[in-house]
């Protein structure tokens, strides 16, 4: 809470000093928005080593001396190497601290929770005021993230045993809309018809005119959905920890959604926002769908369901 109120005190002078002559107070002091980030990445690995059963003094030990190093040292590699970590800690711990969803508007809840971590997590990595380049910061977190993620997912999915015939169609699906969505807009940046990408541009410029921002398709198609669904199907079963794993690319994304240079709190806003609306959507969908092929048939059947027993978890604090 400390270190977030330093970053939110860092952000809120930093706007309203804008410019000479501005009547908003003066800007905070240089070091302000470092400490928060630190103090916050310290959090985050405490609160993920002790959700994870981890050593939780060892690792937020590291974590501070490490993070307040790289300030202290300085330099270019050592701060952007600090907010790539950052990020990392935090996508995770946003898909570890949900519980499970019986109903979807708990999903909902549990998916609010997840972006209110990574919320944190992206004003603490600009905090170490990192030198990037956006794309591949997003795609080095990313896949840190997804490995971080699948071995901790392992212990608590019960292996690879423990996902059945179901778990493993759900994650072949996640493993393809992931690399195919990271394939293709790589491949189309280098190698696509001239003409076609500037279509696609053209496209997400004039939306983002119209509306101030254009949803992320990683966040929408796959990291949202994965966290509504996942969170869900843990109420019923183990193995919705293995979809609750690709919630990293909804929680990574928006993580890392303030590091480029020309981003706007504005922007990285309302593109967070209108990702959420409509993965929230996607998710809902994909329940619908899962009820109505394994679910029981009919509203009084889906009622009785819920009300049933369902699988426990610990608390959102405590030991998985």
């Amino acid at each position: 809470m400390l270190g977030s109120a330093a970053l939110a005190w860092s952000a809120v002078t930093g706007v309203l000093s804008g410019g000479e002559g501005s009547a908003g107070p003066g800007p905070a002091p240089e070091w302000l928005d470092g400490a928060g980030g630190v103090a916050v990445v310290t959090a985050l690995t405490w609160l993920l080593a002790t959700r994870i059963a981890g050593r939780a003094l060892i690792w937020a030990a590291l974590a501070l001396v490490l993070a307040a190093g790289s300030l202290v040292i300085g330099g270019r590699v050592l701060p952007t190497g600090a907010a790539v970590i950052t990020c990392v800690v935090g996508g995770v711990y946003a898909v570890m601290v949900t519980v499970p969803a019986v109903t979807w508007w708990r999903a909902v809840r549990e998916v609010l929770v997840s972006t209110l971590v990574a919320v944190v997590t992206a004003f603490a990595a600009v905090g170490f005021e990192p030198t990037v380049v956006p794309e591949r910061f997003d795609l080095v977190a990313l896949l840190l993230a997804l490995g971080l993620v699948f071995t901790v997912v392992y212990r608590l999915g019960a292996g690879l045993h423990g996902l059945g015939r179901r778990g493993l169609i759900a994650v072949a699906i996640g493993l393809a809309v992931l690399v195919a969505t990271l394939a293709y807009a790589e491949l189309l940046r280098r190698y696509g018809a001239q003409a076609f990408v500037s279509t696609v541009l053209d496209f997400a410029d004039a939306t983002s005119e119209r509306i101030g921002a254009f949803p992320r398709p990683l966040v929408v198609l796959l990291g949202i959905p994965a966290l509504v669904w996942g969170t869900h199907l843990r109420a019923r079963r183990r193995q919705g920890w293995w979809v609750c794993a690709f919630g990293v690319a909804a929680t990574v994304p928006l993580a890392t959604g303030l590091v480029a240079p020309d981003t706007s709190y504005a922007a990285a806003g309302l593109r967070a926002a209108y990702s959420l609306v409509l993965g929230l959507v996607v998710g809902y969908l994909v329940i619908r769908a899962d009820l109505a092929l394994t679910g029981p048939k009919g509203r009084r059947g889906r009622r009785a369901e819920e009300a049933g027993p369902h699988r426990p978890e610990p608390r959102r604090f405590a030991e998985l």
